[in-house]
């Protein structure tokens, strides 16, 4: 079975996390697609094949093959989980057979994939397209990584390939940054592993933001605007004021490579109480802290400015740069390198503008950097991937397994 048909099944399944729920998984219907995993696990002969019935991580092993014995134990992840960003339920996903290369127009909701804004789209020309309808987001990431890594093992066992032994696993919650919370990484047995989370197919990324979650919660003084002079405190007002301490240029819209910003992702409130949360990011540690201390100072100097209000800040580090524990091992990232050029596709080297499951693993112990999907646009309903180069990144892991036996 080809990646692509694995990946219309999954796709299907809803198995959208949520913030904020305070249980692992985030939702219960990422239990739907884990079972599906497990079984299908099994049935492809995978050895050991489990679902954490507690945390609803799937795992399974592939022993070594007689003679590759000795080759370091190599692990293939990808999550389960779509964004909370954008509806992953009832996805409908569309196939554009011998792709034309031109805007794609979706079904629904008048959405269409430009061309002028994606230019990548015409190295698509002539392949399988896959996108949703324009309601829902398609699911690529990563249920195209979850539908790769088993046609690796039904590639695996069913052509006899020898190998070293191969441990997989499937997560949730990685898209609100909890997929590793509770992976136990010496039970999985590798040595070195692969997430499969990225985007273009023969993507490598061993280098990820730095990121801290910020939330400012703002308490105003609320009265009647008709006697408010000198007295009211509006929430929405402060909110505006702290956003304006931090610098203009320094957002995701005008930024771009390894450059840092803060992302201000919601904000909700009343003239009574005001929520602001944030993402903060940057790719170098110092200026990482540099960024963490001007939120603190911008909030410090917004109460000192409205002292009958209240601003409390917390701040919480979620994941630091993997290249930092990833430089001793490059071994992993020329191999990626290798198995791309073995499968006929240039491999590309550059920074992941965000973070994976991967970088929080590579802490953990586990040296983990991330290898493309074949998808684009992820988080929203514009996403798409093509079947052929599901096919082709399928190829790269069978070249790695082959590099590492």
């Amino acid at each position: 079975m080809r990646a692509y048909e694995r990946f219309l099944k999954y796709a299907k399944i809803h198995t959208q996390s949520a913030e904020d729920t305070g249980v692992t998984p985030s939702t219960p219907c990422q239990w739907d697609l884990a079972r599906m995993l497990e079984k299908e696990l099994r049935e492809l002969g995978v050895s050991d094949v489990k679902l954490d019935e507690r945390w609803c991580i799937v795992t399974g092993h592939i022993p070594a093959t007689p003679g590759c014995e000795d080759a370091p134990a190599l692990g293939f992840l990808a999550h389960m989980d779509t964004a909370p960003a954008f509806s992953g339920e009832n996805v409908d996903p569309i196939l554009h057979e011998n792709y034309d290369g031109g805007d794609v127009v979706l079904p629904r909701e008048g959405r269409v994939i430009k061309v002028s804004d994606f230019p990548f789209l015409k190295d698509l020309e002539g392949k399988t397209l896959i996108t949703a309808d324009g309601s829902t987001l398609l699911g690529a990431d990563d249920k195209a990584g979850v539908a790769e890594i088993m046609t690796l093992c039904e590639r695996i066992l069913s052509e006899a390939l020898p190998h070293g032994k191969l441990c997989i696993a499937f997560t949730p919650d990685e898209e609100i940054g909890e997929g590793p919370d509770h992976f136990d990484v010496p039970a999985f047995g590798a040595r070195y592993a692969y997430t499969v989370d990225g985007g273009a197919a023969g993507s490598i990324e061993f280098e990820n933001f730095n990121a801290a979650g910020a939330r400012v919660d703002i308490t105003g003084v609320s009265v009647h605007p008709g006697s408010a002079k000198n007295i009211m405190e509006n929430a929405l007002l402060i909110a505006q004021e702290l956003n304006g301490k931090l610098p203009a240029d320094a957002i995701p819209a005008r930024t771009e490579g390894y450059e840092g910003f803060f992302h201000l992702d919601r904000l909700e409130g009343t003239t009574a109480f005001a929520r602001m949360e944030y993402i903060i990011r940057d790719h170098d540690r110092e200026k990482f802290g540099e960024k963490k201390a001007l939120m603190e100072s911008a909030c410090a100097q917004v109460q000192a400015a409205h002292p009958t209000a209240k601003v409390e800040l917390t701040m919480k580090d979620s994941y630091y740069n993997m290249s930092e524990k990833l430089t001793e091992c490059m071994h992993l990232i020329d191999n990626a390198k290798k198995a791309a050029e073995m499968a006929g596709v240039a491999p590309t080297v550059e920074p992941i503008r965000g973070g994976t499951d991967g970088a929080r693993l590579s802490f953990m112990g586990l040296p983990c950097p991330n290898l493309g999907t074949g998808g684009y646009n992820f988080h929203g309903p514009l996403e798409c991937v093509a079947a052929e180069d599901m096919d082709r990144v399928v190829e790269i892991l069978v070249n790695l397994v082959d590099l590492y036996k």
